[in-house]
């Protein structure tokens, strides 16, 4: 009889531990994976609508304007006469919107 309950209180207890776990990865989707997939939506999409003539800054912190677009890699013009060939992913959408914001 005693087995019987003991059997009886285990199968609840895996069930409540069953839904904790369940509870604990529902919050971690919520605050850490599906942040981070619209952040890194919002910088594929901000790197498709570069222009020519938009300005920008890398992740380095050098701002310059967008001289040329290429498949990956982007001229940027940061001073008279001076151009730089950058890859296109290292241009920081937070950084570039608080440059020209700025202006």
């Amino acid at each position: 009889m005693l087995g019987i309950l003991l059997q009886a209180g285990t199968g609840s207890a895996m069930t409540g531990n069953l839904v904790l776990i369940g509870g604990i990865i529902v919050i971690f989707y919520f605050f850490m994976i599906r942040p981070q997939q619209k952040k890194q939506k919002d910088q594929k999409k901000f790197l498709d609508e570069l222009r020519k003539g938009d300005m920008a800054v890398t992740m380095g912190g050098i701002h310059g304007k967008i001289a040329a677009l290429e498949d990956d890699t982007i001229l940027l013009d940061v001073d008279k006469g001076t151009k730089i060939r950058v890859e296109k992913s290292s241009i920081s959408l937070e950084a570039s919107k608080k440059y020209n914001d700025k202006k």
